[in-house]
């Protein structure tokens, strides 16, 4: 028989699952010992003594203990976070073979659902009537992947904007093609919503609105240097409806092309109400 002794720098006091119904906000409180959230949908605003932290799905906060923390908006309705309290043992000096582990107090956690599969198996856990080291284990478990998740972001960020600089690529090539946030997103094999969110982070605008613009830039090209009728123009520049092509035109422009029944336009623009 293999007998081991297992001395832990923590201990764990509880943890749960917070599933927001839309009322109320963290109450205002100074803890004892150490919290670790991580949130798995929506956004949750705290601050931490003159910290403001806003933390959303896939991203982990620590809070430390004797120093005050409060909500300081309500709980959005699609809010769902893990939430685990815990001490830390005091140590007079390093452990033989020890190696150490550095905590982010703010970051996005680079496996998420591997981290919330340890918060529900910590969940699992703790409803067992007799306690075990288990829980000590899953938390050194959740905080490791906090751990190696520092720097994460930045790198993801980097990532992130080369696939936005692609898109941008691939819309000035193929404007005039049926083109969509889901195609861009299956040329690029990645997902669509990710796409859109890291083109809107990189440009300051969405995908459509990326097209839209290629599109005009285009037909206004067309019509100040080419004999072509308005139909042909908007088929040209990437449009199937004559009569949305002028309403994005018009959009971006601050200019409507003339009106016609598929006559030739000449370089004649007519200046229209809206302004962008």
């Amino acid at each position: 028989m293999l007998e081991l002794s297992i001395a832990l720098p923590i201990k764990v006091q509880n943890g749960g699952l917070f599933i927001s119904r839309g009322v109320g906000r963290h109450p205002a409180r100074k803890l004892t010992s150490w919290e670790i959230i991580f949130v798995e949908k929506g956004t949750l605003t705290i601050q931490e003594e003159n910290t403001l932290f806003e933390v959303k799905a896939g991203e982990s906060l620590l809070l430390w203990p004797a120093r005050r923390h409060v909500g300081t908006e309500d709980f959005p309705a699609d809010l769902r976070f893990y939430w685990l309290h815990f001490e830390v043992e005091a140590q007079s000096s390093p452990l033989p073979h020890a190696f150490p582990v550095a905590i982010e107090q703010h970051c996005c956690v680079r496996d998420a659902q591997y981290v919330i599969a340890l918060f529900r198996q910590f969940l699992s856990e703790q409803e067992k009537l007799q306690r075990s080291v288990a829980l000590e284990m899953i938390l050194l478990l959740i905080l490791q992947q906090v751990s190696i998740s520092s720097g994460y972001e930045d790198r993801a960020d980097e990532a992130g904007a080369a696939m936005a600089w692609k898109a941008k690529q691939l819309i000035r090539t193929q404007f005039h093609l049926p083109l969509s946030t889901s195609q861009l997103a299956k040329a690029l094999h990645c997902n669509a919503d990710y796409l859109g969110r890291v083109f809107r982070r990189t440009f300051h605008l969405t995908l459509t609105e990326a097209i839209h613009r290629q599109r005009v830039r285009a037909a206004e090209k067309l019509l100040l240097n080419d004999s072509a009728s308005l139909t042909e123009v908007a088929t040209r520049c990437g449009f199937n409806d004559v009569g949305y092509f002028r309403q994005i035109f018009s959009k971006h422009t601050g200019l409507r092309p003339p009106s016609g029944n598929g006559g030739t336009v000449r370089s004649i623009l007519i200046p229209g109400d809206h302004c962008p």
